[in-house]
């Protein structure tokens, strides 16, 4: 601080005695004299501009001299470095300026420069630390990945650059598609940093991607204990992990151990379909049938399924349709007016050959809110009542034109799934499946979709009246499954009478022993899986 103020000082000293110099000469008669101790001298213009160049320069020397021997006197009271950093101090000077003009190169894109400037930092200052991220980052720029990757891995061998030189071959093995490697490096850079928040993620989709689903829960406990998570998504995705692990467990015939896995996914999130289906298939299997009841009817309360539908079928597979019904009294009344309660309803009555009932209990949702299931079972329903040929053929036509419906639907890339699993089959996002009607879900058919009704049929749009059901629960449910309510529907239906001549090829068939259903208008007897209800 005092050789600071020093130098200010001197400064204006410097440039007052150089003013004053400069009037002096100005007022002279062009040659300048000058007297020291008895001796004069006579100097001319040129003369004094040399004398006052030299005047300057040592008046330099003087103030480096003076600089030198503030270090000396350091030096003597014990700083070992002050004279070395006398003489460093420039070169430091040039290092950083070129330090700072090859990040300015790098944020502006010059990835040439960038190197060449952290080249000549490193070459003042000796910094490697500061130098080599630079170079990585601008090598990594111009799409030199080999030198990248060498300067990574020289910062591995310094302490304090460790976690970054791993970060770097990390992504670059992301970038390469090297999964096994990606991993080993991620454990790694957890490890030197377990609270760096994108370490954590990167982790926990490698682990989640390589099926490493107890990694994959030791991960996610982490971003919970160091604030990167709240509590209530934490126990959501840990019961999504334990899910999965539970059906690796199953997989590898270990039924106690996945039973109990499952339950602990449905204790932790008792919303998530596949975890209760499973949960309550578990608590069946271990005779434990009012634990099951109670773990599908709170689920169905929350977001009704078609698989929870089919496991609730399940505990009792022998009973008839009319027990059926009964019995599933109390699931549909606690969501009486969801349409999966309706169509299930419906589909149950149609089990029970009871289609007067089926049509009261569908509404008219097949008309108001169609599906390629409440369509389907419209037409079951025609069948079973004996409607000709051209009206049943109609409303399977309709079929083919309306939205399928509710399916597991990725809300990162709204991609349709057929099962529920706990990443995406297409952007790899970890828990993303919902339960939702997918953008844009129609089919494309060969001809104008207008004309197939006059093509093949007509369909019965008059508005249904909705009856009260009679002396029957508001409850229904499939026997065995969806692909056995088609069976069930032409067993009872009346003999097929002769259909007129239609032209065309590409009309779908009339008779044969099945009324065809698309598989999303399955009843849910059968076996899905199945993914959280929409946030």
């Amino acid at each position: 601080m005092l050789w600071s103020l020093l130098k200010i000082v001197l400064f204006i000293v410097a440039v007052a005695l150089l003013a004053v110099l400069a009037q002096w000469l100005m007022a002279a008669d062009g040659a300048l004299r000058v007297s020291f101790a008895n001796m004069e001298f006579t100097l001319g213009p040129l003369q004094a501009t040399i004398a006052l160049l030299l005047l300057l320069l040592t008046g330099w020397i003087v103030f480096k001299l003076i600089g030198l021997l503030f270090a000396f006197i350091r030096f003597l009271n014990g700083d070992d470095t002050a004279i070395s950093r006398y003489f460093s101090r420039n070169r430091e000077r040039k290092g950083y300026q070129a330090l700072a003009d090859g990040m300015l190169a790098l944020a502006s894109g010059e990835g040439r420069e960038a190197m060449a400037r952290a080249d000549r930092a490193e070459k003042y200052l000796g910094r490697p630390e500061l130098t080599n991220l630079i170079t990585a980052q601008a090598a990594e720029m111009i799409g030199d990945r080999k030198r990248a990757e060498d300067v990574y891995k020289r910062l591995l061998a310094d302490d304090r650059t460790r976690f970054v030189g791993v970060r770097g071959l990390l992504k670059q093995k992301l970038d390469q598609g090297d999964t096994q490697t990606a991993l080993r490096l991620a454990e790694k850079a957890f490890a030197l940093k377990p609270r760096h928040p994108e370490t954590q993620d990167i982790l926990l989709r490698l682990q989640a991607g390589q099926e490493d689903w107890r990694g994959a829960r030791r991960t996610l406990g982490a971003k919970l204990k160091y604030g990167q998570l709240p509590r209530d998504v934490h126990k959501r995705r840990d019961a999504v992990l334990a899910l999965s692990e539970a059906k690796d467990i199953l997989d590898e015939g270990k039924s106690v151990e996945a039973r109990m896995a499952a339950i602990e996914a449905n204790r932790l999130s008792p919303d998530l379909i596949p975890a209760a289906v499973m949960a309550a298939r578990g608590y069946a299997e271990n005779n434990q049938q009012r634990y099951a009841v109670r773990v599908l009817r709170k689920a169905w309360e929350v977001q009704p399924h078609p698989d929870l539908a089919a496991a609730y079928a399940d505990l009792e597979p022998d009973e008839t349709p009319q027990q059926r019904i009964k019995r599933f009294a109390k699931l549909t009344r606690l969501k009486p007016d969801h349409p999966e309660t309706k169509m299930l309803l419906a589909e149950l009555y149609i089990a029970a050959e009871d289609f007067p009932a089926a049509r009261r209990a569908l509404g008219d949702l097949a008309t108001t809110a169609p599906t390629a299931r409440s369509v389907t079972i419209m037409a079951a329903i025609e069948r079973g009542e004996g409607a000709d040929d051209a009206v049943v053929r109609g409303w399977l036509t309709r079929a083919l034109n309306v939205p399928r419906g509710p399916q597991w639907v990725c809300d990162n890339c709204h991609t349709v799934h057929g099962a529920w699993g706990p990443i995406c089959g297409n952007c790899g996002a970890f828990d993303t499946l919902a339960w939702t009607e997918p953008q844009n879900d129609t089919l494309a058919l060969p001809v104008e979709s207008g004309m197939l009704p006059l093509l093949v049929g007509r369909v019965e749009t008059a508005p249904v009246e909705v009856e009260p059901l009679q002396t029957r629960d508001p409850v229904v449910t499939p026997t065995d499954g969806a692909d056995n309510m088609p069976e069930t529907v032409a067993a009872t239906r009346p003999e097929p009478q002769p259909a007129p001549d239609l032209e065309g090829d590409d009309l779908p068939p009339r008779d044969g022993p099945d009324l065809v259903m698309p598989k999303d208008a399955q009843t849910p007897g059968a076996d899905r899986n199945g993914a959280r209800p929409p946030k």
